[in-house]
């Protein structure tokens, strides 16, 4: 079985003498029973006085292998810890690397980070092949696989492509009649997450509203997701005068991206929102250039959005999913919007213009309000790059979670902790609500405190639109978005940061 993402194919497959072989190992100590243990669980890491990180691979290693390798990991004292690398160069032998990858305690996650690290440790060698060992679950295939994937993922607009890695395969030597539905699963998860770190990943001079709408489009209608694109003429009929107001500024005009999977027999509806805003300058309360350098991510919760809801039809979920993507330019021009409008949302909410740059807010406010008095959602869940007070309340990798409904909010949460995409949940306090109505002249103030409590401010704003839905969660995911370097299966650059968190919640509706 053969799958490929991007640059790099993966397979299941014997493999025969491969030039560069990727073996796994787990720590070991003088307490553990590994009569008990499972595959990748050989101990505890960093036990006092333990032996050297054992070797797990359990198909057939080139003769005399396993040998050399365990007396140079008892040499270099492997830890075995998950995505710890020690490299074996073995000149004039077959082998002609050894990788000796750590997987911990086995968990999916572990086998996931060793995917990841053998990647990018073989990758000036044209093809790779990992051992594993007898008795891998699904998920630790899967995991293993989906690391690979990620980590192998590169983006690039240069003429030059001569420094890019030269690994192109690899194969993992398992029994393709076994494990060919985990590869599968690990190939639809990461191409979707691909999918969503290459739109994230385009610079805005391409990236308008109507090139974004019309690649979203391109993706979904290959697995039967219904579209429907309402242009701004249409968004200003039919009221959204959130998104319109945002985009007005802009020579490229807004766009709202319905997207629709509804298998036979579906009985849950979950409606998913993203934050489209395909630039962000700030618009009349402009950024600095330090601040505005990195907003062709500022539509990072749609794409995520997108990618996840194409990914459940090719999946094929039996959940009905319905996405919403508000998509527009906030720009300064001379009809660009201004602090001290008045902004009419879908629904006939007001609110007025504080700051014109808190505009993530004001068009997913108008797609949550079309949820709630359009398509009857069972669950409503929006993700956004909404606010930078979300990284400095909890950092570059851990999203900022807001939910109605404590059930929501745990298997939310749990689905990130799967897939390795943590986030925290905040409370919404009934203290601040009485400034997001402070406005004297609308319903709403879309930013009436400055440098307090931003990301809590801003969901307290959208759910105003919510119409007291009861299971409603706000994902605020600004700094997760992206990366500035490469560690464990994110990339430099976009991560796609939701797009596994979102299948493995619809995987369980």
């Amino acid at each position: 079985m053969e799958l490929r993402v991007a640059s790099l194919t993966l397979r299941l497959g014997t493999g025969t003498r491969p030039a560069v072989l990727a073996v796994p190992v787990a720590p070991t100590g003088d307490d553990t029973d590994d009569s008990a243990a499972g595959p990748g669980s050989a101990g505890k890491a960093g036990s006092a006085g333990g032996a050297a990180a054992a070797v797990l691979a359990t198909v057939p290693l080139p003769a005399g292998t396993e040998s050399v390798l365990a007396a140079y990991l008892a040499d270099v004292e492997h830890s075995g810890a998950a995505g710890s690398i020690e490299v074996l160069p073995r000149p004039g032998e077959r082998p002609q690397r050894l990788i000796a990858v750590g997987v911990g305690d086995g968990t999916e996650a572990d086998w996931r980070a060793a995917g990841a690290a053998v990647v990018r440790a073989a990758a000036k060698q044209p093809a790779l092949t990992v051992a594993v060992p007898d008795g891998l679950t699904d998920a630790q295939l899967a995991g293993l696989a989906e690391g690979i994937l990620l980590a192998g993922y590169r983006f690039s607009l240069a003429a030059d492509d001569s420094g890019a890695p030269a690994l192109n395969r690899v194969t993992i030597a398992a029994d393709a009649a076994r494990y060919g539905p985990a590869l599968a699963h690990a190939q639809a998860v990461a191409e979707v997450t691909a999918l969503a770190r290459d739109w994230v990943n385009t610079p805005s001079n391409d990236k308008s509203p109507e090139w974004f709408a019309g690649r979203i489009a391109r993706a979904a209608e290959k697995h039967q997701v219904q579209v429907r694109i309402r242009d701004a003429a249409a968004l200003a009929a039919e009221g959204f005068g959130g998104v319109v107001a945002v985009g007005e500024g802009s020579p490229r005009p807004p766009r709202l991206v319905e997207l629709r999977w509804r298998p036979r027999g579906a009985q849950r509806h979950v409606v998913l929102v993203g934050k489209g805003i395909t630039y962000d300058t700030g618009g009349i309360d402009i950024k600095p250039i330090g601040a505005m350098e990195l907003m062709r991510k500022d539509m990072g919760g749609a794409g995520a959005v997108a990618a996840a809801t194409i990914g459940a039809a090719a999946m094929r979920l039996p959940v009905r999913v319905t996405a919403l993507l508000p998509l527009a330019d906030n720009v300064v021009s001379g009809a660009a919007y201004r602090p001290g409008d008045v902004v009419r949302h879908y629904g006939g909410i007001t609110t007025e213009i504080q700051n014109t740059d808190a505009e993530g807010r004001i068009v997913v406010a108008d797609a949550l309000a079309y949820a709630v008095r359009r398509l009857a959602p069972d669950v409503l869940v929006d993700l956004a790059t909404l606010t930078g007070a979300q990284r400095v309340a909890l950092g570059k990798k851990t999203a900022a979670l807001y939910a109605t409904d404590d059930e929501l909010a745990a298997a939310l949460a749990a689905a990130g902790d799967d897939a390795g995409e943590p986030m925290w949940r905040m409370p919404l306090p009934a203290d601040y609500v009485e400034k997001v109505h402070s406005s004297t002249v609308a319903d709403l103030n879309n930013a009436p405190v400055q440098g307090e409590a931003g990301s809590v401010m801003g969901a307290l704003f959208l759910r105003e639109f919510t119409a007291g839905h009861p299971c409603w969660a706000h994902v605020d995911m600004s700094a997760p978005a992206w990366s500035a370097s490469a560690a464990g299966e994110l990339p430099k650059g976009a991560t796609g940061w939701g797009v596994r968190t979102l299948l493995r919640y619809l995987a369980t509706q």
